[in-house]
């Protein structure tokens, strides 16, 4: 259950936030772990980000077909897999798609919405802290919403959030990684 203190002061209807998911033991646990994946620079249509990723599961080409194979997820995140799953309120094996993003100082990620084809995106944030942005038109203009991100916290996007909401993260200030858990629309 939601608490007051578990929402930002502003949010999308469909965001839920809760800080500190995981102890700092495990965090850098984590990290450390995170330092030995073969991370390969974010590409999409011909544009190679700054910041780096890795797919389990599934992963998203966003230069060929779509969704498509990837390794499967290590059991080291397993635990990590069934907290986020108890937060979102879905089924651990329900997450299909787990991309971790490797931001280093200077990545940002620009505005978009998730594909239509995942339905719940569960994020946790790692390392340094950062701001969500969101934003939707209202006729001429955008409604915009930032939402601080903590390190060890995780969120939900689900409902209008997911669905009527952009988002996008600023340049990173610090080294960060973001573990981002995805179910397939029914």
């Amino acid at each position: 259950m939601t608490s007051l203190f578990d929402l930002p002061p502003a949010a999308p209807p469909g965001f839920r936030y809760r800080a500190g998911l995981i102890s700092p033991v495990e965090e850098a646990d984590l990290a450390a772990r995170l330092e030995t994946l073969p991370f390969e620079p974010f590409q999409f249509r011909g544009y190679e980000g700054r910041r780096r990723v890795i797919s389990f599961g599934l992963k998203y080409d966003f230069n060929g077909p779509g969704l498509v194979d990837a390794q499967p997820l290590p059991d080291w995140l397993l635990p990590l897999r069934d907290r986020a799953a108890a937060f979102a309120g879905v089924a651990p094996g329900d997450f299909a798609h787990v991309l971790i993003n490797e931001y280093r100082e200077g990545a940002p990620i620009g505005w978009h919405r998730d594909r239509p084809v995942f339905e719940k995106i569960v994020g946790v944030s790692l390392l340094a802290p950062t701001i969500m942005r969101f934003r939707r038109r209202t006729g001429e203009r955008f409604e915009r919403i930032n939402v601080p991100l903590e390190p060890r916290s995780i969120y939900l996007l689900d409902g209008p959030a997911r669905t009527d909401w952009e988002h996008s993260l600023p340049e990173a200030g610090a080294h960060r990684y973001s573990i981002t858990f995805r179910n397939l629309r029914a």
